[in-house]
């Protein structure tokens, strides 16, 4: 066998990357099978596919929800500091019927800056591929999505971290609900997006309050539809920015990876430089492919 398999498989979706031995990408796919979809009967017949499609490939790592309470087996977590080394040394192998797969542990902290606890699972996977890739020195990589994290990285470790519902709590305003029935299309950087930042980062008012006064907006008719989602967005994540930079005031000097969905990113991009901090855009499966590499060949 020269080949091995990473999965990435989370809440909603499963992604798997046929992987050679010298870090290229041979061979990709996805589907929405993920952990929250799927019982254990599920969750065997999707590594049994993954087999029967790539029969060749050995071993086979898995990061995500799938070694979560709600996953196939819960693995516990690697305690910050920790470094790719730690996270490979608590990664357990466990049998899925006849095929045996390595469950990478996911990270918990606490917080030096307020003491909070917090948890990941899968983001590690992308930040040690984000530091293989030389992409990432010490201070800040941000990871903006369902559960946007903003992590804290050391002399090669992740010290600590932070987790923000903004994308799931946007999700699900905008699917039902009140706020759902005041929006039309999608969230873009501009006017309506850069002045709800702006409130944001102001703090005028609680997050609670501020969502409500969107809908007020558009039905007194100061605010368009077209522009609801921009500025629930905006809200959002300036309200996440604003909590990061009260969390980790002296790390945000530097360039910050913004590594996930490139649209999501753009928009991240777009609230830090209004603080005048430069970022960058890195792609997400490039990453976790860099990281699964790593944790292979740790």
């Amino acid at each position: 066998m020269t080949d091995f398999i990473g999965i990435n498989w989370g809440s909603s979706n499963f992604r798997a990357y046929r992987i050679a031995r010298d870090g290229m990408l041979v061979d990709s796919f996805a589907e929405p099978a993920g952990i929250g979809a799927l019982d254990r009967a599920g969750m065997a017949r999707q590594i049994a596919g993954l087999v029967a499609r790539w029969p060749d490939c050995r071993p086979i790592y898995a990061s995500g929800m799938v070694g979560s309470n709600v996953g196939w087996v819960e693995v516990p977590y690697a305690n910050c500091p920790a470094g790719l080394a730690d996270v490979k040394a608590a990664a357990v192998t466990v049998d899925f019927g006849a095929v045996g797969v390595t469950i990478v542990p996911g990270m918990t902290c606490r917080r030096e800056s307020d003491g909070g606890t917090d948890i990941l699972r899968g983001e590690e996977t992308e930040i040690f591929g984000l530091a293989a890739l030389g992409g990432l020195s010490d201070g800040m990589v941000g990871l903006p999505g369902t559960h946007t994290k903003w992590a804290r990285i050391g002399q090669g470790k992740v010290r600590d971290f932070a987790t923000s519902m903004s994308g799931e709590i946007f999700d699900r305003l905008t699917a039902q609900g009140l706020l759902a029935s005041i929006v039309e299309g999608e969230a873009k950087d501009g006017e309506a997006f850069r002045a709800a930042v702006a409130q944001a980062y102001a703090r005028p008012l609680g997050l609670g309050t501020a969502l409500f006064g969107v809908r007020a907006q558009v039905i007194r008719g100061e605010l368009g539809r077209v522009d609801a989602a921009s500025t629930l967005r905006g809200l959002l994540i300036g309200t996440d920015m604003a909590d990061a930079l009260a969390l980790f005031p002296d790390s945000f000097g530097a360039s910050i990876p913004l590594v996930g969905n490139a649209s999501l990113c753009a928009l991240y991009a777009a609230a830090l430089a209004m603080r005048g901090i430069d970022s960058h855009v890195f792609d997400a499966d490039r990453a976790a492919l860099a990281g699964f590499s790593a944790i292979h060949t740790a």
